[in-house]
């Protein structure tokens, strides 16, 4: 294993030490594996989905104001 990837300061170590922490606060590998997942995609601007749940929900606002029928 490369040492340097696990100095203080590198994105290495503080995943590392994450994992860690999760692990002595009782979750399993693959509760651990999902949070940082999640955190990843959350960081990276969450869905892809948005504009396509924005366009419904202009829509659905149309029609509910009675612009355009269902």
């Amino acid at each position: 294993m490369n040492m340097q990837a696990l100095e203080p300061g590198t994105a290495a170590y503080y995943a590392s030490s994450e994992t860690a922490e999760l692990a002595q606060g009782g979750f399993t590998q693959d509760e651990i594996a999902s949070l940082l997942r999640l955190r990843r995609w959350y960081q990276n601007g969450g869905s892809d989905r948005m504009n396509v749940v924005r366009h419904l929900e202009f829509l659905k606002f149309l029609i509910i104001h009675g612009k355009l029928e269902a």
